[in-house]
This record gives C-alpha cells, structure tokens and sequence, in this order.
C-alpha cells in the first residue's frame, strides 16, 4: 500500500465519503445533485499513457502502458472506499517476461480480468491473451485473438462475453470484430464494425449493448454507432457532437453514456464531456474533466461513480485520478423539481410530495445515523408520509434516491 501520512489519508477519505453520499448542496428546503469532478489518489508507480482497464469485484485496475523509462506490464488495483491503489501481479506473473505492453485491450467477465494485444519495445502488434484470477493473484495465458496481431483495439464485455475489435495492424487500420467465451476458451468472428476501419476509439458496454465511436481512419472521426449483441448488429446513432478525437476515453451508466478527453483535430488535448443518452438519441455537454487535457487515459465505472485518469497532456505522462459523479438529465431535474416537504416544521407527521413513483426515501439523524428502518412511512403514487413515532424533537436529514441516479434529492424536516 503506497506510504501516506494518517492527515492525508483521512482528508482522501473524507473527500471520497462527499463525492459517493453527498454531491449536492445542502439548503433548509432541499437541493439537487450536481455533476462533479473529485481529484483523488494518483496511480502507483511512474505517470503513464496507454494503459488498459478492467473492474473486478467493485475494484478498478490500471495495466501496463509506457511511461518515461518504456513500455510496462505493471497492474495497480484502485479501492474507492479507502481511496487508495496497491500494487498487484505484474502481467504474466514472475515468468512474464517480454509482456510488457502499451495499447492494449482488456475486459472483465465471470469475476476474471482479460488483457490482449497492444504493443512493446520489439513487438510492434501482440495478438496474445492474459487472464487474470484476483483470487489466487495469478495470470494464464489462454487462447490468442482470433484476428490479426494489432494495437489501439477496443474491447468490451456484455453478459460475461468479451468482445474485441478494430485497431491497428501490420496492414494498417482495422474493423473486423470478434468475442471471447471464457468458459469454452475460444473465439469467433462477428460482423464488422459498422463504421470505417480505426484506431484510438473508444469502446465501452453498457447494460445489453455497447458502442464505439470517435477514432483515427487516418482522420479523425465523430460518428457514434450501437453494437446490439443479440443479434450482431450495428446501428449508427447520432454523431459525437464535440471535435472529432482520438485517444478519448468511454463509459457508460445506463441509461447514459459519456465521452471524454482526447486529442482532437486541432492538435488540442481536450478536457470536455459529453453525455449520450440512451431513449433520446441525443447529446449534451456536462461539466468539464478538471485535470489537464489528455489522450489515451484510462477510464471504468464503480457504482455509480466513474473514474478517469492517467495519459498525456502533449508534454508530460500523466497518473492523476479523478471521480465523476454524473449530472441528473433536464427531464429528471423537471420531474424532481417541485419536490417540498411540509409541513416543515411539523409535529406529528410530515408529507414529501413527488411528481413520480420510482424513488425510495432514507431519513437520518443530524449525526449522520439512519433511522429508516425504525419508521412507518408510507409510500404513495405522489407522495411520501412519514409518521414521527418515537422520534425526538430536532432536525432530521431526507433524502430521495433512484436506482440508477442515486442522489436526486436532499432536505432537512424539523419536528417540534
């Protein structure tokens, strides 16, 4: 565990405890959750570009990549409780030597982490594949991809399926498309990426489709297409509405999708975000990445909190971090906008009202303890009525919550 003084490990806690429980301002009548971006702990060992992700048992984990010195094959695995990275089995275990590697691909699937492709110092396209077991820290090799040796590859994974596509050969760009069954330890061949042959895109799942958009065909794209894994199909869906990129990052948390960072095609290292969403088939820019611009970070979700880091800034190999918590969408912000409770102050009993009925409510005491469970509360189309009981007079925290937002709601009742 990398050596941090007990002052500066409990601020990291306490920074990362606001950003997954309390992202919104508190007021006497309420407030609504806000996008925002939270530095937390830098990646162990040197700042670095290229590396590759995957997320295992509620830990994300950075491999490989280059850095000043070259090319490494390095894991570090990230705790958000603790906000705190450890160092984990470099790629191949104490034999790997020569695995180094940089642009490669990886995905996660039945509790087990893959890595494949990318480059080195003497090998310019790799086609190997690595699977790792966080339960006995050990890696094994397992059947090489199907097509060509490459770099700069997407990958992604839906209902334990890795999927591995695109990138760049020794014949130049690629769009062919393949998935990995780990439990049969072989691959096949899928349609083609819908769009152009590339490399540098991003390429992400989320829930029972996945997408790939942005890229680098020898220009540099903004077309955004849907992977429906079901039936092989992809669908182009409304174009990136930023600078055409590559080097971006992806990720989604349903039913919305964001793209980050990058490269773009004035030579600029951008730090915008943008956010896909899922029903409408449209974009919308949210706040902007607070580290520096970069390309050819890395990025992966736990909970519902996102996490982007790592690359380079055009000057300088990167290993700052960073935690997205995302903005509520103007037609959920409509819809819990006329949220009040009353009455406030009350005596015996007090009233939420709601303009929808997909929210469940917790209530907790001023010093942070909850008290749900110890109440009657009653659960309308409308509404929510929570019956006093035994509380004491004083102050009490509401807070309304969606399975998939979290957070949209946060106020203060008072019992006399």
């Amino acid at each position: 565990m990398r050596d941090k003084s007990l002052e500066k490990k409990n601020s990291l806690n306490d920074n990362m405890k606001l950003l997954l429980t309390s992202i919104f301002i508190y007021t006497i009548g309420g407030a609504f959750a806000q996008d925002q971006w939270l530095q937390v702990d830098s990646i162990n060992g040197a700042p670095r570009s290229v590396a590759t992700s995957f997320v295992l048992n509620g830990e994300g984990y950075a491999i490989g990549g280059l850095d000043i010195d070259g090319f490494k094959r390095k894991m570090y695995s990230y705790d958000y409780v603790t906000d705190d990275w450890d160092d984990e089995e470099s790629i191949g275990g104490a034999n790997g030597d020569g695995l180094n590697r940089g642009s490669a691909s990886a995905f996660s699937a039945h509790g087990k982490g893959y890595v494949c492709l990318g480059q080195g110092l003497s090998n310019g396209f790799f086609k190997d594949l690595w699977e790792y077991d966080p339960i006995t820290h050990t890696w094994s090799q397992k059947a090489n991809f199907m097509g060509s040796a490459r770099r700069q590859a997407v990958a992604f994974s839906i209902d334990n399926i890795g999927y591995v596509g695109t990138g760049y050969d020794a014949n130049g760009f690629t769009k062919d498309f393949y998935k990995y069954d780990p439990t049969t330890n072989a691959w096949t061949q899928l349609n083609d990426f819908g769009g152009t042959a590339r490399k540098e895109a991003v390429g992400f799942s989320m829930g029972a489709q996945a997408y790939v958009g942005t890229g680098d065909d020898g220009v540099l794209k903004s077309d955004f297409w849907e992977y429906v894994a079901a039936t092989d199909q992809w669908v182009q869906r409304a174009d990136f509405p930023g600078t055409p990129r590559k080097g971006a990052v992806g990720f989604g948390m349903f039913p919305q999708a964001f793209v980050a960072t990058g490269e773009d095609n004035t030579f600029n290292y951008t730090n915008d975000v943008w956010e896909y969403n899922y029903w409408t088939n449209a974009w919308v820019q949210r706040t902007n990445f607070v580290g520096p611009g970069r390309s050819n970070a890395i990025s992966f979700v736990l909970g519902d909190v996102a996490f982007v880091g790592s690359g380079y800034d055009g000057t300088s190999f990167l290993d700052d971090m960073y935690a997205y918590r995302a903005l509520l969408g103007v037609d959920e912000l409509e819809k819990y906008s006329n949220i009040h409770a009353y009455p406030n102050p009350a005596s015996n009993s007090v009233s939420i009202n709601v303009e929808t009925n997909d929210l469940s409510l917790r209530l907790f005491a001023i010093d942070g303890r909850e008290l749900t469970n110890n109440l009657n509360i009653q659960k309308t189309n409308n509404n929510f009525v929570i019956d006093r009981n035994d509380l004491p007079s004083g102050s009490y925290s509401i807070r309304l919550e969606h399975s998939i937002h979290g957070n949209v709601y946060q106020g203060k009742v008072l019992f006399l």
